[in-house]
């Protein structure tokens, strides 16, 4: 999904709108629109840090698209929404009789010993 990813620089909340990928082997850096998906090895920009991006010495930058806006939900995010809300409401009806509670006895780091009703 696109929407929710922030600037992947230190300390700017922004939106992001554009990706930048380095092609090591060429010294060149590519500043596209926002991918669909986040990948490891670029990193997403606002509109400010994508507007004054310069590259190493050496090294060129190709720029996509001369301008980069935020792009509001596309139909595929809207959907994604409507699946992951249509599966919440399907988790609260499947789920099981809760259990009698349990109380805790002792822990031990990440374990616990708890005390319940044997059936």
């Amino acid at each position: 999904m696109r929407s929710g990813r922030q600037c992947s620089r230190s300390a700017c909340g922004r939106p992001a709108v554009a990706t930048l990928t380095y092609v090591y082997s060429d010294s060149t850096a590519v500043l596209g629109p926002l991918a669909n998906l986040a990948e490891p090895h670029s990193y997403d920009l606002c509109a400010e840090h994508a507007g004054r991006l310069t590259a190493p010495r050496g090294w060129e930058v190709v720029r996509l698209t001369p301008e980069f806006v935020p792009a509001g939900p596309s139909p595929d995010d809207l959907v994604a929404l409507a699946d992951a809300v249509r599966e919440a409401g399907r988790a609260k009806v499947e789920q099981a009789p809760a259990e009698p509670e349990a109380s805790e006895i002792t822990r031990r780091g990440h374990l616990r010993v708890l005390r319940g009703e044997v059936p």
